[in-house]
């Protein structure tokens, strides 16, 4: 005979459905929270036993099994959220784990591509001997990446649509179904129109996606990381991914005088303080340069 499902199990469902419909939550942070608190059924069960000392002991047991200091601050996340929810449905008498504290977590600056590597990424050619069609959306998808900071999961949500090539602006949808406008530059746009002239009609199925995978239809996120993986072996840039191309927009943007409130919005960062971090990269570099080239540093 199977286990009845706990209290807190069948509540937890509850709660990812909300956290998805009505709070916007994407679905892999909605999967992380259901991962997260399904650990918590060994320690409380039931809403009886939905105590912060219950909740204390979840979080002391996965640090004695050697759980990192992100994934404690992600559980504590998690069980905070949930247990809102739960106060709000007069499930509890009180928001318990709004008084668990989630241990710091320092971030490690972001990788970032110096100078004209960069450019050299972009106009890296990818495709091998594939067909040339596919040359030209990656090289459109490359540039678009670096020009915008766009994340992965926003450029394979691009439609045709969303990108005006005459303004130089793209709407992007974010997270937490969230759409914003950014802008980009001549080489991006020069690049999306080769493809859309030259290579999409040979790809593309029915389908208003902006870039099409070798089948025809919209192209998905391990696609594009290929793609940008195999720039770097050829420029010989490590350890790159979309990611190191948002990273690197962003920095480059900060260096050459942008305000850190234009780049927040062009990241599509809710807090500031996020956007804060490129700051630290933009100040260590100078540091580096200041070391080589002043003669009493």
């Amino acid at each position: 005979m199977s286990k009845p499902v706990g209290q807190l199990q069948a509540a937890v469902a509850d709660f990812a459905e909300y956290a998805e419909l009505v709070l916007g939550r994407s679905p892999n942070t909605v999967k992380g929270y259901v991962s997260d608190l399904a650990t918590l059924a060994g320690f409380a069960d039931t809403y009886s036993e939905f105590t912060l000392d219950a909740l204390r002991r979840w979080l002391a047991d996965a640090l004695a099994a050697g759980k990192s200091r992100s994934t404690l601050a992600r559980r504590t996340a998690a069980v905070r959220a949930f247990s809102t929810w739960s106060y709000r449905q007069g499930h509890i008498d009180a928001d318990v784990a709004a008084r668990l504290k989630a241990p710091k977590v320092t971030r490690p600056l972001p990788n970032v591509v110096r100078g004209e590597r960069a450019g050299e990424l972009v106009e890296a050619d990818t495709a091998d001997d594939a067909h040339p069609a596919e040359h030209l959306r990656d090289r459109a998808m490359l540039e678009l990446l670096y020009a915008t900071g766009m994340r992965v999961g926003e450029l394979t949500g691009l439609n045709l649509g969303d990108v005006d090539l005459a303004r130089g602006l793209a709407r992007v949808t974010g997270k937490g179904n969230k759409q914003r406008v950014v802008p980009f530059g001549d080489e991006a746009a020069a690049a999306v129109a080769e493809w859309l002239e030259r290579g999409r009609t040979e790809l593309a199925g029915e389908t208003d996606a902006l870039f099409v995978g070798s089948r025809g239809g919209r192209i998905d996120q391990r696609q594009v990381r290929r793609v940008v993986d195999r720039a770097g072996a050829r420029t010989g840039v490590e350890h790159v991914s979309p990611h190191t191309l948002r990273h690197t927009a962003a920095t480059h943007m900060l260096e050459g005088g942008a305000d850190l409130r234009v780049v927040q919005e062009m990241l599509g960062h809710t807090s500031l303080q996020t956007t804060q971090i490129y700051t630290h990269v933009s100040a260590q570099r100078l540091k580096r340069v200041y070391d080589q080239a002043h003669p009493r540093a």
